[in-house]
Protein backbone atom coordinates (compact mmCIF):
# COMPACT_ATOMS: atom_id res chain seq x y z
CA UNK A 1 0.00 0.00 0.00
CA UNK A 2 1.08 3.69 -0.78
CA UNK A 3 2.15 5.43 2.45
CA UNK A 4 -0.23 9.00 2.96
CA UNK A 5 -2.51 7.30 0.47
CA UNK A 6 -5.67 9.46 1.22
CA UNK A 7 -8.84 8.53 -0.62
CA UNK A 8 -12.04 11.12 -1.66
CA UNK A 9 -15.12 10.46 -1.68
CA UNK A 10 -16.96 12.31 -5.04
CA UNK A 11 -20.35 11.74 -6.78
CA UNK A 12 -21.03 10.89 -10.46
CA UNK A 13 -23.01 13.35 -12.33
CA UNK A 14 -24.96 13.11 -15.30
CA UNK A 15 -22.34 15.96 -17.52
CA UNK A 16 -21.62 13.06 -20.18
CA UNK A 17 -24.52 11.13 -21.67
CA UNK A 18 -23.56 10.51 -24.75
CA UNK A 19 -21.30 7.25 -25.67
CA UNK A 20 -19.46 6.14 -29.37
CA UNK A 21 -18.24 3.03 -30.32
CA UNK A 22 -14.82 2.75 -30.11
CA UNK A 23 -12.96 2.92 -33.87
CA UNK A 24 -9.20 0.70 -33.25
CA UNK A 25 -6.19 2.59 -34.58
CA UNK A 26 -5.04 1.48 -37.91
CA UNK A 27 -1.27 2.22 -36.97
CA UNK A 28 0.43 -0.72 -35.77
CA UNK A 29 3.54 -1.10 -33.79
CA UNK A 30 6.22 -3.01 -33.87
CA UNK A 31 7.09 -5.89 -31.61
CA UNK A 32 10.29 -4.66 -30.46
CA UNK A 33 8.60 -0.99 -29.94
CA UNK A 34 5.64 -2.52 -27.63
CA UNK A 35 8.32 -4.54 -25.88
CA UNK A 36 10.63 -1.46 -25.06
CA UNK A 37 7.55 0.85 -24.33
CA UNK A 38 6.48 -2.42 -21.63
CA UNK A 39 9.76 -2.35 -20.13
CA UNK A 40 9.71 1.67 -20.20
CA UNK A 41 6.22 2.14 -18.22
CA UNK A 42 7.07 -0.80 -15.77
CA UNK A 43 10.26 1.17 -14.86
CA UNK A 44 8.72 4.25 -14.73
CA UNK A 45 6.01 2.65 -12.34
CA UNK A 46 8.66 1.69 -10.09
CA UNK A 47 10.27 4.54 -9.83
CA UNK A 48 7.14 6.08 -8.45
CA UNK A 49 6.34 3.25 -6.35
CA UNK A 50 9.06 0.92 -5.54
CA UNK A 51 6.74 -1.66 -3.04
CA UNK A 52 5.71 -2.80 -7.06
CA UNK A 53 8.98 -3.38 -8.24
CA UNK A 54 9.14 -7.24 -7.76
CA UNK A 55 5.78 -7.94 -9.25
CA UNK A 56 6.16 -6.08 -11.95
CA UNK A 57 9.86 -7.26 -12.99
CA UNK A 58 7.54 -10.56 -13.22
CA UNK A 59 4.95 -9.69 -15.14
CA UNK A 60 7.03 -7.33 -17.16
CA UNK A 61 8.57 -11.06 -18.60
CA UNK A 62 5.07 -12.45 -18.75
CA UNK A 63 3.72 -9.39 -20.87
CA UNK A 64 6.72 -9.53 -23.20
CA UNK A 65 6.66 -13.07 -23.51
CA UNK A 66 3.14 -12.52 -24.63
CA UNK A 67 3.15 -10.08 -27.09
CA UNK A 68 6.54 -12.24 -28.88
CA UNK A 69 3.75 -14.97 -29.34
CA UNK A 70 1.39 -12.79 -30.36
CA UNK A 71 3.49 -12.01 -33.43
CA UNK A 72 3.74 -15.59 -34.31
CA UNK A 73 0.40 -16.57 -33.85
CA UNK A 74 -2.36 -17.70 -36.14
CA UNK A 75 -6.24 -17.52 -35.26
CA UNK A 76 -8.66 -18.92 -38.28
CA UNK A 77 -10.79 -16.47 -39.27
CA UNK A 78 -13.93 -15.95 -37.28
CA UNK A 79 -17.22 -16.68 -39.65
CA UNK A 80 -21.02 -15.52 -38.55
CA UNK A 81 -23.96 -15.40 -40.72
CA UNK A 82 -25.74 -12.81 -41.02
CA UNK A 83 -29.03 -13.76 -39.47
CA UNK A 84 -27.00 -14.82 -36.13
CA UNK A 85 -24.98 -11.49 -36.27
CA UNK A 86 -28.09 -9.70 -36.00
CA UNK A 87 -30.10 -11.90 -33.39
CA UNK A 88 -27.34 -11.74 -30.97
CA UNK A 89 -27.50 -7.67 -31.27
CA UNK A 90 -30.83 -7.89 -31.29
CA UNK A 91 -31.24 -10.17 -27.93
CA UNK A 92 -28.05 -8.31 -26.10
CA UNK A 93 -26.04 -11.50 -26.20
CA UNK A 94 -22.55 -11.92 -26.85
CA UNK A 95 -20.77 -13.19 -29.82
CA UNK A 96 -19.43 -16.12 -29.06
CA UNK A 97 -19.17 -18.24 -25.75
CA UNK A 98 -15.97 -19.22 -24.89
CA UNK A 99 -15.65 -22.25 -25.68
CA UNK A 100 -16.10 -20.88 -29.28
CA UNK A 101 -12.72 -19.19 -29.30
CA UNK A 102 -9.73 -20.67 -31.48
CA UNK A 103 -6.73 -21.30 -29.84
CA UNK A 104 -2.99 -21.32 -31.76
CA UNK A 105 -1.97 -24.79 -29.50
CA UNK A 106 1.33 -24.79 -31.15
CA UNK A 107 2.40 -20.99 -30.15
CA UNK A 108 0.28 -21.21 -26.50
CA UNK A 109 2.53 -24.21 -25.93
CA UNK A 110 5.66 -22.38 -26.86
CA UNK A 111 4.04 -19.88 -24.63
CA UNK A 112 3.33 -22.23 -21.95
CA UNK A 113 6.65 -23.36 -21.54
CA UNK A 114 8.16 -19.94 -21.51
CA UNK A 115 5.91 -19.05 -18.90
CA UNK A 116 7.12 -21.99 -16.53
CA UNK A 117 10.73 -21.05 -17.10
CA UNK A 118 9.70 -17.53 -16.00
CA UNK A 119 7.93 -18.45 -12.95
CA UNK A 120 10.47 -20.82 -12.01
CA UNK A 121 13.60 -18.07 -12.15
CA UNK A 122 10.89 -15.72 -9.83
CA UNK A 123 11.22 -17.79 -6.86
CA UNK A 124 7.41 -17.00 -6.33
CA UNK A 125 4.57 -18.74 -4.66
CA UNK A 126 3.66 -20.76 -8.13
CA UNK A 127 7.87 -21.70 -8.46
CA UNK A 128 7.59 -25.31 -7.13
CA UNK A 129 4.49 -26.11 -9.35
CA UNK A 130 5.65 -24.21 -12.05
CA UNK A 131 8.98 -26.60 -11.94
CA UNK A 132 6.37 -29.64 -12.07
CA UNK A 133 4.46 -28.43 -14.53
CA UNK A 134 7.42 -27.30 -16.96
CA UNK A 135 8.64 -31.28 -15.95
CA UNK A 136 5.46 -32.99 -17.18
CA UNK A 137 5.36 -30.36 -20.34
CA UNK A 138 9.19 -31.76 -20.86
CA UNK A 139 7.98 -35.53 -20.50
CA UNK A 140 4.79 -35.28 -22.90
CA UNK A 141 2.57 -35.96 -20.24
CA UNK A 142 0.46 -32.78 -21.10
CA UNK A 143 -2.80 -32.95 -23.55
CA UNK A 144 -2.78 -29.82 -24.75
CA UNK A 145 -5.91 -29.82 -26.20
CA UNK A 146 -7.54 -31.27 -23.70
CA UNK A 147 -6.15 -28.53 -21.10
CA UNK A 148 -7.66 -25.56 -23.38
CA UNK A 149 -10.67 -26.60 -23.71
CA UNK A 150 -11.07 -27.63 -20.32
CA UNK A 151 -10.28 -24.32 -19.32
CA UNK A 152 -12.29 -22.53 -22.54
CA UNK A 153 -15.59 -25.20 -21.55
CA UNK A 154 -15.08 -23.51 -17.99
CA UNK A 155 -14.98 -27.47 -17.03
CA UNK A 156 -13.95 -27.34 -13.30
CA UNK A 157 -13.84 -30.96 -13.13
CA UNK A 158 -12.03 -31.81 -16.05
CA UNK A 159 -9.14 -29.06 -15.10
CA UNK A 160 -9.04 -30.57 -11.61
CA UNK A 161 -8.74 -33.75 -12.80
CA UNK A 162 -5.89 -32.60 -15.07
CA UNK A 163 -3.83 -31.07 -12.18
CA UNK A 164 -4.36 -33.84 -9.81
CA UNK A 165 -3.28 -36.16 -12.56
CA UNK A 166 0.31 -34.26 -12.81
CA UNK A 167 0.44 -33.43 -9.20
CA UNK A 168 0.51 -30.18 -9.25
CA UNK A 169 -1.31 -27.22 -7.89
CA UNK A 170 -4.67 -26.12 -9.85
CA UNK A 171 -4.02 -22.67 -9.45
CA UNK A 172 -0.73 -22.40 -10.73
CA UNK A 173 -1.70 -24.68 -13.86
CA UNK A 174 -4.48 -22.17 -14.50
CA UNK A 175 -2.70 -19.14 -14.56
CA UNK A 176 0.15 -20.66 -16.82
CA UNK A 177 -2.99 -22.08 -18.99
CA UNK A 178 -4.68 -18.97 -19.05
CA UNK A 179 -1.79 -17.07 -20.04
CA UNK A 180 -0.39 -19.22 -22.43
CA UNK A 181 -3.72 -18.67 -24.36
CA UNK A 182 -4.11 -15.37 -24.09
CA UNK A 183 -2.64 -13.95 -27.29
CA UNK A 184 -4.91 -16.49 -29.13
CA UNK A 185 -7.85 -14.80 -26.73
CA UNK A 186 -7.22 -11.33 -27.77
CA UNK A 187 -6.68 -11.72 -31.41
CA UNK A 188 -9.82 -13.99 -31.38
CA UNK A 189 -11.96 -11.33 -30.20
CA UNK A 190 -10.22 -8.98 -32.34
CA UNK A 191 -11.18 -10.75 -35.35
CA UNK A 192 -14.67 -11.45 -33.68
CA UNK A 193 -15.32 -7.59 -33.49
CA UNK A 194 -15.79 -7.16 -37.23
CA UNK A 195 -19.35 -8.35 -36.28
CA UNK A 196 -20.15 -5.88 -33.69
CA UNK A 197 -22.71 -2.98 -34.54
CA UNK A 198 -20.44 -0.23 -35.50
CA UNK A 199 -23.80 2.23 -35.43
CA UNK A 200 -24.97 1.90 -32.18
CA UNK A 201 -23.34 1.23 -28.74
CA UNK A 202 -23.36 -2.01 -26.46
CA UNK A 203 -25.01 -0.42 -23.55
CA UNK A 204 -24.08 -3.67 -21.55
CA UNK A 205 -21.46 -4.13 -18.50
CA UNK A 206 -20.50 -7.73 -20.31
CA UNK A 207 -17.76 -7.98 -22.73
CA UNK A 208 -19.83 -7.93 -26.59
CA UNK A 209 -17.46 -10.61 -28.11
CA UNK A 210 -17.27 -13.09 -25.13
CA UNK A 211 -19.69 -11.90 -22.77
CA UNK A 212 -17.28 -11.63 -19.08
CA UNK A 213 -17.04 -8.91 -16.85
CA UNK A 214 -14.89 -5.87 -17.55
CA UNK A 215 -11.55 -6.06 -15.49
CA UNK A 216 -10.54 -1.96 -15.74
CA UNK A 217 -12.11 0.79 -16.87
CA UNK A 218 -10.08 3.88 -18.80
CA UNK A 219 -10.78 7.35 -19.76
CA UNK A 220 -9.64 8.44 -22.81
CA UNK A 221 -9.60 11.05 -25.92
CA UNK A 222 -12.55 13.55 -25.54
CA UNK A 223 -13.96 12.34 -22.47
CA UNK A 224 -15.20 8.73 -23.55
CA UNK A 225 -15.27 5.80 -21.20
CA UNK A 226 -14.07 2.29 -22.51
CA UNK A 227 -14.36 -0.70 -20.63
CA UNK A 228 -11.57 -3.79 -20.68
CA UNK A 229 -12.78 -7.78 -20.89
CA UNK A 230 -11.20 -9.73 -18.12
CA UNK A 231 -10.70 -12.54 -20.22
CA UNK A 232 -9.96 -12.00 -24.07
CA UNK A 233 -9.70 -7.93 -23.26
CA UNK A 234 -11.59 -6.47 -26.28
CA UNK A 235 -12.47 -2.82 -25.22
CA UNK A 236 -15.89 -1.35 -25.65
CA UNK A 237 -17.59 2.09 -24.52
CA UNK A 238 -19.80 2.74 -22.53
CA UNK A 239 -21.28 5.70 -20.76
CA UNK A 240 -19.81 7.73 -17.90
CA UNK A 241 -22.48 7.51 -15.46
CA UNK A 242 -22.82 3.38 -15.76
CA UNK A 243 -22.08 0.10 -13.37
CA UNK A 244 -21.23 -2.53 -15.37
CA UNK A 245 -22.16 -5.04 -12.58
CA UNK A 246 -25.46 -4.31 -12.05
CA UNK A 247 -25.75 -1.79 -14.87
CA UNK A 248 -27.28 1.22 -12.41
CA UNK A 249 -27.16 4.51 -13.87
CA UNK A 250 -28.17 6.38 -10.84
CA UNK A 251 -26.32 9.21 -9.72
CA UNK A 252 -26.86 9.07 -6.31
CA UNK A 253 -25.70 5.83 -5.45
CA UNK A 254 -22.51 6.02 -7.92
CA UNK A 255 -19.71 7.69 -6.49
CA UNK A 256 -16.26 7.46 -6.94
CA UNK A 257 -12.91 7.07 -4.55
CA UNK A 258 -9.48 9.04 -5.44
CA UNK A 259 -6.25 10.54 -4.50
CA UNK A 260 -4.94 14.03 -4.84
CA UNK A 261 -1.22 12.11 -5.23
CA UNK A 262 -2.50 10.10 -7.78
CA UNK A 263 -5.03 11.53 -10.37
CA UNK A 264 -4.72 9.24 -13.37
CA UNK A 265 -6.39 6.57 -11.05
CA UNK A 266 -9.57 6.48 -9.22
CA UNK A 267 -12.16 3.78 -8.35
CA UNK A 268 -15.83 4.06 -9.53
CA UNK A 269 -18.01 2.38 -6.46
CA UNK A 270 -21.67 1.74 -6.62
CA UNK A 271 -23.80 1.57 -3.44
CA UNK A 272 -26.28 -0.53 -5.23
CA UNK A 273 -24.29 -3.80 -5.47
CA UNK A 274 -21.53 -2.87 -3.56
CA UNK A 275 -18.96 -3.46 -6.47
CA UNK A 276 -15.91 -1.33 -7.69
CA UNK A 277 -13.73 -0.98 -10.63
CA UNK A 278 -10.70 0.68 -11.17
CA UNK A 279 -10.44 3.65 -13.57
CA UNK A 280 -7.34 4.63 -15.64
CA UNK A 281 -7.67 8.45 -17.46
CA UNK A 282 -5.12 8.02 -19.83
CA UNK A 283 -5.99 11.56 -20.66
CA UNK A 284 -3.09 12.94 -18.31
CA UNK A 285 -0.96 10.26 -18.42
CA UNK A 286 2.10 11.25 -20.57
CA UNK A 287 3.74 7.59 -20.77
CA UNK A 288 2.98 4.61 -22.56
CA UNK A 289 -0.13 3.01 -21.42
CA UNK A 290 -0.71 -0.45 -21.21
CA UNK A 291 -3.55 -1.99 -19.48
CA UNK A 292 -2.50 -5.11 -18.10
CA UNK A 293 0.65 -3.44 -16.05
CA UNK A 294 -1.62 -0.72 -14.82
CA UNK A 295 -3.80 -3.61 -13.68
CA UNK A 296 -1.44 -4.89 -12.12
CA UNK A 297 0.19 -1.76 -10.59
CA UNK A 298 -2.88 -0.38 -8.64
CA UNK A 299 -3.31 -3.28 -6.78
CA UNK A 300 -2.80 -0.96 -3.62
CA UNK A 301 -6.41 0.26 -5.00
CA UNK A 302 -8.18 -3.27 -5.06
CA UNK A 303 -6.89 -3.36 -1.33
CA UNK A 304 -8.80 -0.07 -0.28
CA UNK A 305 -12.01 -0.74 -2.04
CA UNK A 306 -11.95 -3.56 -0.27
CA UNK A 307 -11.52 -2.14 3.29
CA UNK A 308 -14.22 0.23 2.24
CA UNK A 309 -16.12 -2.32 2.15
CA UNK A 310 -16.32 -3.18 -1.87
CA UNK A 311 -16.38 -5.94 -3.84
CA UNK A 312 -14.21 -6.72 -7.27
CA UNK A 313 -16.63 -8.02 -10.28
CA UNK A 314 -14.08 -9.79 -11.27
CA UNK A 315 -12.51 -12.88 -9.77
CA UNK A 316 -8.60 -12.20 -8.25
CA UNK A 317 -7.75 -15.06 -10.37
CA UNK A 318 -9.06 -12.70 -13.46
CA UNK A 319 -7.82 -9.94 -12.38
CA UNK A 320 -3.67 -10.16 -13.33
Amino acid sequence: MVAGYKLRLCFLTRRHKGTEIFKEDEMTETLNDTSDKIKKTANAIKKLRPSYSKILDFYEKIFTAQEKSAAKTEIEPTELSDDIVSIKAKEKFPLFSLSEFSVDVNSSRKLFKKICKIINKSENHMSSAAEIIFAANENKKIDFNELYAALLHDDDASFGNIAAKLKTDRDALAFITYNSIKPSLFLFAESASQYLDKDNTWEKGYCPVCGNAPVISTFESDGKRFLTCCFCWHKWTVRRLFCPFCENMEAGSLHYLFSEDEKEYRIDVCDRCNKYIKNVDTRIISRFVYLPLEQIATLHLDIMAKEKGFESGVPLELQV
